[in-house]
């Protein structure tokens, strides 16, 4: 330390005499005088060479006996084992298989509408009646006619059971008799036919026609549209990379936007047919609709559950480099003392899926290996640092 303030002292004294012994720049520079301002700009020259080397040797020595270091500061985070859930993000459709619209088996006048659009209904209730056409009397006068045919039958029955009477009256008799009956059944269809009814429970979403109207079966002359909001699902269309890992059962987080509302979920099915122009495959998802909010045709985004890591090692992108070979390394911090002094090393790694700002490390790490965070970008291999903090990664 004396060697550091002699040679401190010297240097004063020398700068200070040299300003009192030598004439001025400004003074120089006034005479105007070029041979006295060559000669003060190499006396300067060689005055700032000197300062240089002694000041050279000033933080040479300080880096000798300076006991206090100055390591760079560092944050470290703890490679622990967690479960990575991975999820494909994708949108989808709401659909559901029974919004139908009701259409008329028969031709007729529309006689009445029972039901108004919002009214909830049950399988089977009566929705409308139609003209039945006559086939009300048609009935009517067959029964009657039935009614003699049965009497024709059965007394010819009688007689040839008896060997009294012809064969043919008998089989005609016969014959009439259940023609007639098949002809009722059939008109009591087409009459039955005339009353409709709800193909299944639901709500009456829209009535499109009014009593007195014509109507007949075919595009366009739908009565009313029925839907049932109970059983909801999703479809999607997932890129052919997933096949394997996006298969019935798996876990879904559905989110609708509009009603900003998150249901779990799970895949209803997945089809094993790849549509070849776009190189996706179809999904369905089934969605609980309790409260019925959920309507038709909403988007829905959804975190599919395809791969699962109960043992993953998961850090912040942030933190990983790349050499020029293409490989990818972080710093973990070693020999670390009791007062947070630790030496860097660089390790190479092998990383698999993304997950939002982490990524899974394939390479396997020990449970407690800390690895540099903040400052990872600005150290060295084999460099010294200071570890402020350590933390466990919060995902």
């Amino acid at each position: 330390m004396k060697y550091i303030y002699a040679i401190i002292a010297s240097t004063i004294i020398l700068t200070s005499c040299a300003e009192k012994t030598t004439t001025t720049v400004e003074a120089v520079i006034d005479s105007g005088d070029i041979s006295q301002l060559r000669a003060k700009k190499k006396e300067i020259e060689a005055n700032q060479k000197e300062i240089n080397q002694k000041l050279e040797a000033l933080v040479d020595a300080i880096a000798i006996y300076d006991t206090v270091k100055r390591l760079p500061l560092v944050t470290t985070i703890t490679a622990t084992e967690t479960v990575f859930n991975h999820h494909l993000d994708i949108q989808g459709n709401v659909s559901t298989k029974k919004n139908v619209l009701v259409y008329p088996e028969v031709p007729g006048i529309i006689k009445s509408i029972h039901v108004v659009e919002g009214q909830r209904v049950s399988k089977g209730a009566l929705l409308a009646v139609l003209s039945d056409g006559g086939i009300d009397d048609q009935i009517a006068q067959l029964e009657t006619q039935t009614k003699l045919a049965k009497t024709t039958y059965e007394r010819q029955k009688s007689l040839w059971e008896q060997k009294i009477g012809s064969e043919i009256e008998y089989l005609r008799a016969e014959t009439n008799y259940f023609a007639n009956i098949n002809a009722i059944k059939q008109l009591k269809k087409q009459l039955k036919k005339t009353r409709i009814t709800a193909p299944f429970s639901g709500i009456i979403d829209d009535v499109f026609k009014e009593e007195g109207m014509v109507i007949a079966p075919g595009q366009g002359s739908e009565l009313l549209r029925i839907v049932n909001l109970t059983n909801m699902y999703i479809d999607a269309e997932i890129p052919e990379s997933y096949i394997t890992s996006v298969t019935k059962g798996k876990h879904v987080e559905v989110f609708f936007p509009i009603l900003n509302k998150t249901v779990q979920a799970s895949v209803r099915h997945a089809a094993s047919y790849v549509n070849p122009s776009n190189r996706t495959f179809k999904v369905e998802i089934n969605v609980p609709n309790p409260d019925q909010d959920i309507k038709p045709n909403l988007t829905a985004r959804l975190k599919i559950n395809d791969y699962k890591n109960e043992n993953a090692i998961l850090i912040p992108q942030s933190i990983i480099s790349e050499n020029a070979n293409g490989q990818q390394y972080v710093y973990i911090a070693t020999n670390k003392k009791t007062n947070g002094e630790a030496v860097v090393k660089r390790k190479i790694i092998e990383t698999g899926k993304t997950q939002g700002d982490v990524i899974e490390v394939i390479t396997k790490f020990p449970n407690g290996l800390e690895i540099i965070d903040e400052g990872a970008r600005s150290v060295t291999d084999g460099q010294s640092v200071k570890i402020l903090s350590n933390e466990a990664l919060k995902l």
